[in-house]
């Protein structure tokens, strides 16, 4: 006989159980809205649960609502374009929601990340490295580096080092 073996994973992450128990709420107050949009992110992390790349952390988390969300925005706009005003409202409201768990995600600050950024390119200029955002990425968010591990969307890292590369060329 064969018996299923519990999962090896981590456990969730904490906005993720925190959608999870907000679901519950939602139900019990009959919050369609809020219910529709929780539901369809908990079935789209369970989908990415069973790809090699599975939601694990709260930034990889933050990241799937700032996409649902500016699908969203993009959904809006083209209902107002049509004259739709109730589907462009409903959209809205999805938004809404979804801002409300994005805002709850905590990550690294911007003035860290300038800081760090501006230390590993003072640190490459000092070992006579070249000095380009692929290295000064790697050097900060690779392994070993002081943002490794960390909540920061690398989004943000990214975009500050271009800045910071593109002031200094």
């Amino acid at each position: 006989m064969h018996c299923r073996q519990a999962s090896t994973s981590t456990a969730a992450p904490p906005m993720l159980q925190r959608i999870r128990s907000d679901l519950k709420t939602a139900l019990k107050a009959k919050d369609t809205n809020r219910l529709n949009v929780l539901r369809s992110l908990l079935a789209e992390t369970t989908n990415l649960a069973k790809t090699s790349n599975p939601i694990t952390t709260d930034v990889q988390l933050l990241s799937l609502l700032r996409k649902r969300s500016a699908a969203s925005r993009t959904a809006a706009a083209e209902f107002d374009g049509a004259g739709r005003a109730d589907l462009r409202d409903k959209e809205e409201a999805q938004v809404a929601v979804l801002e409300e768990y994005a805002g709850g995600v905590e990550t690294v600050g911007l003035e860290e990340i300038g800081r760090v950024v501006g230390g590993e390119i003072e640190r490459l200029r000092a070992d006579g490295c070249r000095v380009d955002v692929g290295g000064v990425l790697k050097g900060v968010l690779g392994e070993g580096g002081l943002l490794a591990g960390k909540p920061v969307e690398r989004g943000d890292v990214a975009r500050l080092v271009k800045e910071v590369l593109g002031s200094k060329a």
